[in-house]
């Protein structure tokens, strides 16, 4: 069985570069593949499933094509589009994939996350991602009026660039703690997640003995990124946006 997955996308009208690549990477490269896991932050906002302009009903439609020729497509959310809900799921034939969400391919265990979780120095942002994720939140937030979601999405993008600006990069890439300390709650050798745009793989040292590896995934911009899992091996790929 081979798998793709990929993450931090941050599809927007305002970059078709990527969205033009995706649409090619969706009709050329992913249908090699059994099933495409995305890990969150395919789109660069989403305020509700009811609120889909043209553009990602676009990418809904070409998501749907992808699922009816038989792949299988899962998704999980991340901190951009986090109000993707059931909607979505059924409109694309999508399968939802809770953060975190441990899988069994190939006889290979493994732990996906968005990544955002494991940036634990990032007290602030730890606050926030706790309340905004709070079921309850949600569902107010998609009882509110269109005008004020899309004002409030654009006032939390512009926030969180303006924090970002002053942050270190150590405050905003995960901690070795959080890394370790969730490998060995779900017993797993094998991470994958995106978040940091850090594209990279690392050696892990578990607190039970012996090293796992973290696999990153990068974001697209003028490169994209993808890890496949074949029989044998995982392998952390990238590759040009235009063509």
């Amino acid at each position: 069985m081979k798998v793709l997955f990929i993450s931090d996308l941050h599809l927007t009208p305002e970059c078709p570069a990527v969205a033009r690549a995706f649409c090619r990477y969706l009709k050329q490269r992913a249908p090699q593949a059994d099933a495409l896991y995305i890990l969150g932050d395919f789109f660069e906002y989403w305020v509700g499933d009811d609120a889909m302009d043209r553009f990602q009903r676009e990418i809904v439609s070409r998501l749907k094509q992808f699922t009816d020729a038989g792949k299988q497509l899962f998704f999980m959310v991340g901190n951009r589009d986090f109000a993707v809900g059931r909607t979505f799921l059924q409109q694309t034939g999508a399968q939802w994939l809770s953060d975190p969400s441990v899988v069994t391919i190939n006889q290979k265990k493994i732990l996906l996350l968005h990544g955002d979780s494991l940036c634990t120095n990032d007290k602030h942002y730890q606050r926030y991602r706790k309340v905004i994720r709070n079921p309850l939140v949600l569902a107010i937030l998609r009882l509110l009026p269109l005008s004020f979601r899309r004002g409030l999405a654009k006032k939390l993008r512009l926030r969180s660039k303006a924090a970002n600006a002053g942050k270190t990069m150590s405050i905003m890439d995960v901690t070795q703690a959080a890394v370790t300390k969730i490998m060995h709650k779900h017993q797993v050798s094998i991470m994958i997640h995106g978040h940091t745009h850090r594209p990279d793989i690392h050696e892990v040292k578990l607190p039970e003995g012996g090293t796992g590896q973290r696999y990153v995934l990068g974001d697209w911009t003028d490169t994209g990124w993808e890890i496949e899992l074949n029989e044998n091996e995982l392998s952390l790929t990238p590759f040009p946006i235009t063509q």
